[in-house]
């Protein structure tokens, strides 16, 4: 069974950072891209950022480059997502999304 655990998430202020996880099992995680979505409260799913199966090459939505970097550990069965310089907007439940499934979600609340 494929499993998805996202953590990490939490209340930050404005301008703060944040490390996502995602852990994976169920399936061999390295064979396959992942990625980031969130959903803002009251708006649809936006995707964030994806990553192929060796972690070599990345996308990044544009309104969260050159502050999100998404990365992955395929020894630990663990997908990242480091969130620097945090805004207002960037509040959302964010998922983990992987091989057709996606977690319960964490949720990042960015607030002073």
């Amino acid at each position: 069974e494929v499993q998805l655990v996202e953590s990490g998430g939490g209340l930050v202020q404005p301008g703060g950072s944040l490390r996502l996880s995602c852990a994976a099992s169920g399936f061999t995680f390295g064979s396959y891209p992942m990625s980031w979505v969130r959903q803002a409260p009251g708006k649809g799913l936006e995707w964030v950022s994806s990553i192929n199966s060796s972690g070599g090459s990345t996308n990044i939505a544009d309104s969260v480059k050159g502050r999100f970097t998404i990365s992955r550990d395929n020894a630990k069965n663990t997908l990242y997502l480091q969130m620097n310089s945090l805004k207002t907007e960037d509040t959302a439940v964010y998922y983990c999304d992987g091989r057709g499934s996606w977690g319960k979600g964490t949720l990042v609340t960015v607030s002073s």
